[in-house]
Order: structure tokens, then sequence, then C-alpha cells
């Protein structure tokens, strides 16, 4: 799988009884898509993975698989028990997505073995291609990668953990087993805050959950970022990202919730995240559309 361009992580909108709210999911899609994403992951993260039953994980990925139509990778999420995750990656092939993102597994936390068997799992469970994600209870060891990355199923790994010394020595090892088709992504909170650091140690990829909220905003600093325009970068980051950060920090799970604020803010009636994440309040919703309001004035 190739991708070139900014990773979208769309939100999973759920109407006023709590479903999946399917036709305002497809719009969300399309139009975000005209902003030319390199890669689309639908019920991930961003998309509220932890909250959505089985059958709404394939409903949602087999929308997005519909919508984008081969133009770029879908790459679905998957993980948890690994009952569910082995269910949802059948699923997920059979709704025509390209790959899998696999999460942690529920709760508890194995040795390197285990970790290791996990993912074998979940791989083996279809005919995807799965991308690892180094995240809370799933944080690999370089001869755990090393190991995966002689499958030839394994064929990526997103570092949520924010170690740049170990994720250096994850992509070195990689690179010695000779897998010259893996593909490496900065999956921290907010990636552009760190992109910097990780682009010099040999991982270009990042996933942008602010490009589903603003995908303008987004861009622009993807261009600037491919384009080593540094005082277009840092105006950017300092002018949008930081306040953002600063913003998301003061709950937790604004990560997602913001988003999903920012983009009933824009006229996307995307509906609340639910438990165990909570909506902001208006005093910190009316402070994101200050920081919208900036980050547009900035282009």
């Amino acid at each position: 799988m190739n991708f070139d361009g900014i990773l979208f992580f769309p939100v999973t909108p759920f109407d006023a009884d709590d479903r999946v709210d399917e036709g305002l999911l497809r719009t969300h899609i399309s139009t975000t898509l005209e902003h030319s994403p390199g890669g689309v992951f639908p019920a991930c993260g961003t998309g509220e993975f932890h909250a959505l039953s089985a059958g709404e994980v394939a409903r949602v990925v087999r929308i997005a698989t519909e919508t984008v139509g081969g133009r770029v990778p879908v790459v679905a999420g998957t993980g948890g028990p690994l009952g569910h995750a082995t269910a949802v990656a059948k699923t997920a092939a059979d709704a025509g997505a390209d790959a899998l993102l696999v999460l942690p597994p529920y709760l508890v936390g194995g040795p390197q073995p285990g970790l290791v068997a996990y993912v074998e799992a979940v791989a083996a469970a279809s005919d995807l291609p799965v991308v690892i994600y180094h995240r809370g209870n799933a944080q690999y060891s370089v001869d755990s990668v090393r190991r995966l990355a002689r499958n030839p199923k394994v064929v990526g790994f997103k570092d949520g953990v924010g170690d740049v010394g170990l994720a250096q020595q994850i992509v070195r090892a990689v690179a010695e087993e000779g897998r010259e088709d893996f593909a490496f992504f900065n999956g921290l909170l907010t990636a552009e805050l760190t992109q910097g650091a990780y682009r010099g140690i040999g991982i270009p990829l990042y996933s942008s959950a602010a490009f589903a909220m603003v995908p303008e905003v987004a861009n622009a600093y993807y261009r600037a970022y491919v384009a080593g325009d540094e005082a277009r970068r840092t105006a950017l980051l300092d002018g949008f990202y930081s306040p953002l950060v600063r913003l998301r920090d003061e709950t937790p799970g604004f990560g997602v919730s913001l988003i999903k604020a920012g983009l009933r803010l824009g006229g996307l009636p995307v509906g609340s995240v639910r438990a165990p994440l909570v909506d902001p309040s208006p005093e910190q919703e009316a402070r994101l559309a200050g920081i919208l309001e900036a980050g547009r004035a900035l282009l």
C-alpha cells in the first residue's frame, strides 16, 4: 500500500437516537476526500472504535469503502478482546477494506510473546494486511517488531507512545529485515506537534485528527512540512496547533471530543461522543471556535 498525503481518521456520526448516522458519515467522508488525504482510517481512534459494536464497525467500514471507491487505501480499525478483533477483521475484509489497524487488546497487559501472538491471530483471521499500533497496553519491543516484520502480512507500525529513541531503533530493525514495503506512522495525539522530530528518524507519515475537522488548515501544515517551509510550519504550530493541544489536554478524551465539536461548529451535526468520553463545555466549545477561526485566518 502506498500513502501519499495526510492520513484521514473520520469521526463516527451518531443521530439523536444514538445510532450510527450512515448518511452523515457518507457526507463527512466524501466532502473530506475533496482535500486529498493519503488514506482513510474508519472506525479507529477518532471514529470511537472503543464505543462501537462489531456490527456498527462493519457498517462504518462498508460505508467508508463504498464512499472512497478505491481512490485511496481504506484501513479499518480492529482490536480489543481477541474474539471481537478477529470477528471485526473478517467483516472488514468482507466490506472491502484494504488493511487493518490493530489497536491494543482489551485491558490486560501481556508479555511480548503474547502481544506478537495477538497480532498474528488478528492477521490470520482474514486476507488483509495489518498495521500494528504501538500504544497503551500494546507497546512492542524492538525484537517483537523485528519478528512481526518477518510476517509479510504485517505491513506497518504506528507509534502512539512517543519514545523517539525506541521508534528509531524499530525503524532500523525493520530495515535490517529488508522490508522496503513497510510503512511507519506517527500516531501521537495531534501528531503535527511532533512530526518534525519523527521525520528526522525516518517516519514521514502521520495521522491527523485535525484533518477531519479543518482539512484546509491541516493541508496548509502538510504542504509547509513537505516543502520544508519552516516559517510557515511553525506559524501554524504557534497559531493553531499549540492552542488546540492546550485545550485538548484539559480533559481526557478531548482528542476525539474536540474534533466532533469542531465539525458541529462547522455545520455538520455529527452528534455527541459516546461514554466514557464527554463533550466540551459551552465555554470550551467557544474557545475551540476561536482556535478554529485563528487557524483559518492563517490561510
